[in-house]
């Protein structure tokens, strides 16, 4: 139909300018944060999503969609088409309201610091502090300034799911979330049964491996199991497992160059991630986002990582898994129309990073690219693998905890979230509440200890959590099809010619679920996690 080919062709030349835009502006903000930048971004955001609420546009491609035939390319167009363009037909002022909201409380994580005894201190101070301090005093101070910026976030967050709700429901929907999952390929029912897959299958075994941990955190901070709280755990949220007796990956990696290992890891699979690294901003600064992202500015090749690396396992982690990002957007076929030019899914780019994100802890990574000398190695090797176990365990936990907590949080934002979030905690997780987070003043509805709103992604990432549960599915589900093809993943050209060819070559063009299926053979399940963390 040249009429439709026409109207996606034009569309496509009209996004594409904005949409590089704002991804130059969102890097600017995000590297260095001021009124400025916020306010380039916010003006290059409203531009893309008044393009994107074209009422007679969306028409268009709302009709087209109907006759375009089901599996073919086109159809695929215009559904990507469609799902970015149908949440921006809304009303102008509340959009623009949205999207100044948004920028505001993203300024607030940037800049924000929290105290210790009148000290500013970064995040990467308050982990040194959770991973090496024996003084309990100084780490619940840590933990509690890792939390600081919830109550400085928490209410302007509740603003934006309120007016989230609204943009969605005046356009049909039952609120924000089910909005997003229904224009996300991602289907809710499906959504709860695999929370519950995930929560039947790491119950046990997770409580089996976390009894193990409080004894051992117990003895160390001289108290009972039942008297510890978060700030004797290694990580502010518990999303990543403490630092274990017999192995401490940290002082390995103390002197390591983590740009050279990550470039080794993927020069290993034939992967060049070279002209990544060197437009990328990885080392911590005033005025920075503390986090990572890995960023396509144009779908052309210009890819970028933000980073705050500082020489220890959890950094070199996250090196290998942004640049996981990084590879499977710098190897999407190129000749895709632009629209397609992406990942399948938001899910499919995470495996990918959670695949290799793991290598910090696998012993075939450690000797072939981290340089952990054999003996070493093989006193470590059972400790790594109880390790990686536990890493699986406990993110799967966290997880839980983030995704039903966000589930309620757009169902009824007046809700008591500060006692649901340690409810939902203390289930999951195990982790008891400290006595001064029992939830709201009794009857005054203001916010008490908004702990939940520390954790960004509830504000500027909405409803994207499930996608690294996801991902962690399909990253098991990727590993154990790279075994069999491969042989594994570490310096094997071959699985890395298997993953652009079957995973990151295709970009959008295919649904992920249907991309999961055509790749390893069978749909998206659980098995090979759970056979992974289950062991």
């Amino acid at each position: 139909m040249p009429g439709v080919a026409n109207l996606i062709t034009e569309l496509e030349g009209r996004l594409r300018p904005l949409e590089v835009e704002v991804g130059r502006a969102w890097w600017e903000f995000s590297t260095r944060t001021s009124e400025e930048t916020d306010r380039r971004r916010q003006e290059a955001e409203l531009r893309l999503r008044e393009a994107l609420s074209d009422r007679d546009t969306f028409a268009a491609v709302s009709d087209a969609r109907q006759g375009a035939a089901r599996g073919s390319l086109e159809r695929r167009r215009l559904d990507v088409l469609f799902q970015q363009m149908q949440p921006n037909q809304l009303d102008a002022d509340l959009r623009r309201r949205i999207v100044e909201l948004e920028t505001k409380v993203e300024g607030v994580y940037n800049t924000h610091r929290g105290e210790i005894d009148g000290e500013r201190v970064n995040d990467n101070r308050i982990e040194e502090i959770l991973l090496n301090s024996d003084d309990v005093d100084l780490r619940r101070k840590a933990w509690e300034a890792s939390k600081s910026v919830g109550g400085a976030v928490a209410a302007m967050v509740l603003d934006l799911v309120r007016l989230r709700n609204e943009a969605a429901r005046s356009l049909g929907y039952r609120d924000h979330y089910a909005m997003a999952l229904a224009l996300d390929d991602l289907d809710e029912d499906r959504l709860l049964a695999t929370l519950d897959e995930v929560d039947a299958a790491t119950a046990a075994p997770f409580a089996e491996w976390k009894g193990r941990l409080d004894a051992e955190r117990a003895g160390r901070f001289g108290c009972a199991v039942g008297d510890l709280r978060p700030w004797h755990y290694d990580d502010p949220f518990f999303q990543e497992p403490p630092r274990v007796a017999g192995l401490d990956l940290d002082e390995h990696f103390a002197a390591a160059d983590l740009e050279s290992l990550t470039l080794r890891t993927y020069e290993g699979l034939g992967l060049d991630v070279r002209p990544v690294m060197e437009q990328s901003d990885l080392y911590s600064r005033e005025g920075k986002s503390q986090h990572a992202f890995c960023i396509h500015i144009d779908r052309e090749g210009d890819v970028r990582v933000l980073s705050n690396n500082v020489p220890n396992e959890r950094w070199a982690s996250t090196m290998l898994h942004e640049f996981g990002h990084a590879a499977y957007d710098r190897y999407i076929d190129v000749g895709l129309p632009f629209v397609l030019r992406a990942p399948s899914h938001m899910l499919a780019t995470e495996a990918v990073a959670m695949l290799f994100g793991r290598r910090s802890r696998d012993p075939d990574w450690l000797a072939g690219v981290g340089g952990m000398s054999a003996d070493r190695l093989e006193r470590t090797r059972a400790v790594l693998a109880e390790t990686q176990r536990g890493a699986g365990l406990v993110f799967a936990r966290w997880a839980l905890v983030v995704v039903q907590f966000e589930r309620g949080l757009y169902h009824d934002p007046d809700a008591d979230h500060d006692r649901r979030w340690w409810d939902l905690v203390e289930r999951h997780q195990r982790i008891a509440r400290p006595e001064s987070r029992s939830g709201r003043a009794a009857g005054d509805g203001a916010v008490g200890s908004p702990d939940w709103a520390a954790k960004i992604h509830l504000a500027v990432a909405p409803v994207y959590y499930q996608n690294y549960l996801y991902g962690e599915l399909m990253a098991s589900q990727l590993d154990a099809a790279l075994k069999a093809c491969a042989g594994g993943v570490v310096n094997r050209v071959e699985a890395g010619k298997w993953l652009v060819e079957h995973v990151f070559r295709p970009g959008a063009a295919k649904r992920w679920d249907e991309l999961v299926a055509d790749a390893t053979g069978e749909p998206l399940s659980a098995r090979h996690f759970v056979a992974q963390v289950s062991v």
